[in-house]
């Protein structure tokens, strides 16, 4: 209990020392990088409360936290989990499966978004509890390899590169590395079907840069935002909730109207946003470097 308590408010320091500068303003919202973590982040409790578990499009469903998404996607043959979040949330996850109506123990694949904690944890745990086969891009196996809650060895089953596909039951999903954020950040996507129509999917990795930008990570970001911006939309999604305003399109879920998930104008403007500070902290980067 004491290294979660020290763990958590470890976490509440993360966000309030992050650096307030440079600010950018992105469809007449300002931000700042200590506000996009806290936007994306959230309170301790926000990380560990379930958020309603509900159906976005398709088979694709929302089965995680206030401020940490788990997807799942079901196919006759068993279902995908992307991201079991922290350790300590994986019971969440759970019981939100079973409020939607599915067994956890029906989960064969599990993905991952990103090699950091509030993703990629609870692997471990997932594994032991349903046996599935824990898939990972090859550039983010070291830092999975060193992700060990509780002492439990991080599961590796097969490891992928970019372009590489998964496939369950009728359902494909493509894996495009879209680095910088870590070396292996995935942005999933694949196709799915509503009402005889056919929508592209996207879980967009994270794009939020570091405040201290390398010469390897600012070729990794400039690369990652070529790539998203290249990717069919028509529902964006990402590996928290505020990047793709997942609350305020839960509350206009009604029935018989127009799928708020739908968004195809929404695709690229998480992108807009971190690519916009991306290229802000390194313009100040650059300016101190040339004042010294």
């Amino acid at each position: 209990m004491r290294k979660l308590f020290v763990f958590l408010a470890g976490a509440a320091a993360l966000a309030q020392n992050a650096p307030d500068h440079p600010s950018v303003t992105v469809q007449g919202k300002t931000f700042t990088p200590r506000s996009i973590l806290a936007r994306n982040m959230g309170t301790p409790e926000d990380q560990s409360t379930a958020f309603p578990p509900h159906k976005i499009v398709g088979n694709v469903y929302y089965a995680g936290t206030k401020t940490l998404s788990a997807f799942l996607i079901v196919t006759p043959q068993g279902n995908i989990l992307i991201d079991s979040t922290y350790e300590r949330n994986v019971r969440t996850i759970q019981k939100s499966i079973e409020q939607l109506g599915f067994k956890f123990s029906d989960i064969r694949i599990l993905l991952g978004n990103h090699a950091h904690g509030d993703h990629m944890e609870g692997d471990a745990l997932v594994k032991e509890l349903t046996g599935a086969q824990v898939v990972a891009m090859a550039e983010d196996v070291p830092a999975l390899k060193a992700m060990k809650p509780g002492g439990k060895e991080h599961p590796v089953d097969r490891t992928i590169h970019d372009g590489d596909t998964v496939t369950l039951g009728g359902a494909t999903l493509t894996a495009h590395l879209t680095a910088g954020h870590t070396p292996g950040a995935t942005t999933w996507t694949m196709p799915v079907t509503e009402a005889g129509k056919t929508y592209q999917v996207v879980f967009y990795s994270s794009l939020r840069s570091p405040t201290v930008l390398t010469p390897p990570v600012i070729d990794e970001f400039n690369h990652s935002f070529a790539v998203v911006r290249t990717l069919p939309c028509d529902v964006p999604l990402g590996d928290h909730p505020s990047e793709y305003g997942m609350a305020e399109k839960y509350a206009k879920l009604t029935p018989g109207a127009p799928n708020p998930f739908i968004d195809p104008s929404g695709c690229r403007l998480e992108a807009d946003v971190q690519e916009a500070m991306f290229k802000a902290i390194l313009a100040e980067q650059q300016k101190a470097e040339q004042q010294h």
